[in-house]
């Protein structure tokens, strides 16, 4: 219990530095890591051998497969940017919405977010805020909203994006429908909360032009379409292995077919007629190219982000087409570098708190007391031991438990709190994960509903700090904006866990 007590002092020493911003998460993450390291080899419980081994070597390379999809990701993103395609579609739907705030705000929202199901980074926030924020600016949304308004496209985009969905899997050892099922509900409840936020704040405000029958239209549309969105999840979820969807993936693999097809001989024409500039239709698709094979075909995150960047070359494809692929590969590695390096941490962080992975360097060594596909005479990791019994003490075993303590504690995500997902948060789901007291699903859900608020509402944010200083706003201020709406969709997210998950 001693160790238990100086591993926890450790933890909450170090998530207080983060919280108040004296320690960078790059710097605190492997300093805990080795901190746990270094408690249990002062109690002779680790040798300063295995401690290295596990939490240095196999930490750094447990989470391999995030990170190679973290890359592709970046390399999307950057050529998106490049050829035009990200900017046009926002222009063209900013055209579209015509001059009413309410209107341009939800077509913003909407663009957005289908933006980032694949684009990331603060270059791709940058390239399309220039765009955005003048945009929401010329119809008469103010500053504070149009930030928030963006921060909610990201972070619905961000549900959606197969890159978060990556580290759930490797960390949490989850299916992919798993995932992809909650990240859908939390996708849905967080899509009406967006438009309450932008309705409430543009009346607040006072840019909310009332036409009563232009609103009723649009709150009926509104009703409607949300209701065939829940429609349609709960019909392909009750006919995901029926004839039903295997009818359903028969058409969609036609019709991707017939859009290959028609792509190649499009752009063969364009080239013909030297007009390959010009931006199609179907380039339109990239960001949803990765996420349709995953949902429908099932197709593993890699090969689907590698299918999609080979998808982007084709649709985009002009003199100098090789050049560029060259340069989104190199400006999307350096782009995402820094994400790399966090993933790289939290690995170790895992590999500190649950033992080494059991293909990595040191898994025959030590067993996490649930497999261990090498030897039945590796001993549990020692971490996992000493603290097991403190932490079965006080994990909430109830629904209400569940929903309304880790509710309560979702402004914790702020901040690189510890209840941050690019911060410690990955390690509290190791402890919880350890414990044996929550399932790894139920965890999932504790995680991706705080990262609805960390994404949209932390101040340490780089989109947000850069959005505060293009609208010369305090960044707090839009954290004050959006929080209570992005703690309400986490809470909702909570409820909906528990029920599904306990």
């Amino acid at each position: 219990m001693i160790v238990a007590i100086l591993i926890l002092l450790l933890f909450v020493s170090v998530a207080s530095l983060m919280f108040l911003r004296k320690l960078p998460a790059i710097i605190a993450l492997p300093i805990l890591a080795l901190g746990i390291g270094l408690v249990e080899i002062a109690v002779g419980h680790l040798s300063v051998e295995e401690a290295l081994l596990v939490i240095v070597a196999n930490g750094s390379q447990r989470l391999i497969e995030p990170i190679i999809i973290t890359i592709f990701g970046g390399t999307i993103s950057v050529l998106l940017q490049k050829s035009g395609v990200a900017e046009n579609l926002v222009k063209v739907g900013a055209e579209l919405a015509g001059a009413s705030p309410l209107a341009v705000s939800l077509v913003v929202l909407a663009v957005v977010g289908i933006l980032f199901t694949t684009i990331t980074g603060l270059g791709a926030v940058i390239m399309i805020g220039t765009v955005v924020l003048p945009i929401l600016a010329s119809v008469g949304v103010r500053d504070e909203v149009a930030g928030g308004v963006m921060l909610f496209g990201i972070s619905l985009g961000g549900l959606l994006n197969v890159n978060n969905w990556a580290v759930y899997k490797t960390v949490l050892l989850l299916d992919p429908a798993s995932i992809s099922s909650y990240a859908l509900v939390l996708f849905l409840i967080q899509i009406p909360i967006a438009v309450i936020f932008i309705i409430v704040e543009l009346w607040r405000t006072k840019t909310l032009k009332l036409d009563i029958g232009k609103v009723s239209k649009f709150l009926l549309f509104a009703g409607v379409s949300l209701m065939l969105c829940i429609l349609a999840y709960f019909v392909l979820r009750n006919f995901y292995t029926g004839y039903l969807w295997k009818i359903f993936r028969v058409i969609a693999g036609f019709l991707g077919i017939v859009l290959i097809v028609y792509v190649v001989f499009d752009r063969a024409s364009m080239a013909r007629s030297h007009s390959t500039d010009q931006i199609k239709w179907y380039s339109y698709l990239i960001p949803l190219i990765p996420l349709f094979l995953i949902l429908v075909f099932h197709v593993e995150y890699i090969a689907a982000f590698l299918l999609g960047f080979l998808y982007s070359i084709l649709v985009t494809l002009r003199p100098g087409s090789l050049q560029l692929s060259t340069r989104s590969l190199i400006e999307g590695v350096q782009g995402v570098a820094p994400v790399i390096v966090l993933i790289i941490e939290i690995g170790m962080l895992l590999s500190s708190i649950l033992g080494p992975s059991p293909f990595g360097p040191g898994g025959h060594l030590f067993t996490n007391n649930s497999t261990n596909l090498f030897s039945v005479s590796a001993r549990e990791w020692p971490v996992l031991a000493d603290i097991r019994p403190f932490f079965q003490v006080i994990i909430p075993r109830s629904f209400w438990q569940y929903t309304l303590g880790f509710g309560l504690l979702a402004p914790l995500a702020l901040y690189r709190g510890p209840m941050n997902v690019w911060g410690l948060g990955y390690g509290v789901a190791g402890i919880l994960l350890s414990t044996g007291q929550l399932t790894a699903t139920s965890i999932m859900g504790i995680l991706m509903a705080m990262s609805i608020v960390q994404g949209i509402s932390d101040p340490t944010n780089t989109q947000n700090v850069w959005l505060a200083n293009e609208l010369r706003v305090d960044v707090n201020a839009l954290m004050w904006r959006t929080l209570p709406y992005a703690w309400a969709t986490a809470f909702i997210g909570l409820v909906v866990a528990g029920l599904r998950f306990l």
